[in-house]
């Protein structure tokens, strides 16, 4: 499955495991306590629903042929009004859209043959399948929160309406790092905190990294994001390594002695100014949440304030990363760093996403 809007953020563009077996760790498994529970129950994805439904071949057809007739209707439009999705990608997606609600795949070659008198199993009712197209077109509805997932790394993650959908470029935050623990098993066995974790997606990578040699701890305001990020978690079974945690960035971690104790902050934060959101893909400022977007009026009000804090929480030699708008963002960061927590970081790097902008700040503690 792949996004189908790009997080570059200008105006007009939006750039089975096995369990872990535990280990004591003396900072990690003091303040050990249940996952993160939550009235929200998460949706199920698509792709992971009980084939309860049924339809003939021709059925199924009918609505593909009538999907791809809406989906070529739109010609340039999306594409001219804010650099969303042509009716290429449209066709890209409603074919992913078949094979997460078709339960026997080998059938899908039998959609262009005269007798298809068949009955296929499905994962959606076929009038509900009418309704998610209309919503993806006449809505302008993620295609992610349409079957309630996206492919990210090697991972397939829940997500769903309220929940940021992870973008690729953040996956070179779990790039950074593996680098890092890579060569450091002290860092590797201490405790790392993912801000504004979203799906989980950052902490789940973060955590396969660890082995459960180290922890993790996700945190995120939204309610709805800790709830599917507990889902992720358990279904990866890393309920073990990664603590889901509910509140205001660093709130939640105020009942653990943590000056100076942490192995790593991770964080992709809202960075988009305030006045460009309305000029984002219909399918980011219509539906993905604008706690996870809205960086203030420059877009650097959460950074700034990680970063203040960050000097303070990590202990010497810990790493640091966090996601930014792009290159001014990433320099005035730098430059922050430098002059007003002078002489608390060092190895400060601005690295560059997958398209060569730069994306990241990465650091250590001194």
């Amino acid at each position: 499955m792949k996004i189908s809007v790009i997080r570059t953020y200008s105006c007009n563009t939006f750039p089975i495991f096995h369990k872990p077996k535990t280990q004591s760790l003396s900072l990690c498994t003091r303040f050990r306590r249940p996952i993160c529970s939550s009235s929200l129950k998460p949706k199920t994805p698509l792709f992971l629903r009980p084939p309860n439904y049924s339809a003939t071949l021709s059925d199924l057809k009918k609505w593909h042929d009538w999907a791809k007739t809406f989906s070529s209707s739109i010609g340039s439009s999306f594409v001219d009004s804010d650099n969303g999705p042509d009716p290429s990608l449209l066709c890209r997606e409603l074919n992913w859209l078949i094979e997460d609600s078709l339960e026997d795949h080998s059938l899908i070659p039998q959609l262009g043959i005269q007798d298809y008198s068949t009955n296929v199993r499905l994962r959606v009712d076929i009038d509900e399948l009418y309704s998610l197209w209309k919503q993806r077109i006449e809505e302008r509805k993620p295609f992610q929160y349409i079957v309630g997932c996206e492919h990210w790394r090697d991972l397939v993650l829940s997500v769903e309406e309220g929940v940021f959908i992870p973008r690729p470029e953040t996956e070179l935050l779990i790039d950074s790092v593996s680098d890092v623990v890579s060569n450091n098993e002290e860092l590797r066995k201490g405790l790392w905190v993912d801000l504004g974790t979203g799906s989980g997606a950052i902490a789940i990578g973060i955590g396969r990294i660890l082995e459960s040699r180290g922890r993790v701890i996700a945190i995120d305001l939204n309610p709805l994001a800790a709830s599917v990020a507990s889902f992720n978690v358990q279904r990866y079974g890393l309920q073990n390594v990664i603590e889901i945690r509910q509140g205001s960035w660093f709130e939640p971690l105020k009942d653990i002695e943590i000056e100076e104790k942490l192995s790593g902050v991770i964080s992709n934060p809202p960075y988009i100014p305030s006045d460009d959101i309305p000029g984002l893909q219909a399918e980011v400022r219509t539906h993905e949440p604008r706690l996870a977007l809205d960086g203030g009026l420059d877009g650097m009000d959460d950074l700034l304030y990680l970063c203040n804090r960050t000097a303070s929480l990590l202990k010497p030699g810990g790493f640091f990363a966090f996601e930014t708008n792009g290159k001014k963002q990433c320099k005035f960061l730098v430059d922050c760093l430098e002059n007003d927590n002078a002489g608390s970081f060092c190895n400060l790097k601005i690295v560059s996403d997958f398209a060569g902008i730069p994306r990241f700040v990465t650091g250590f503690h001194q």
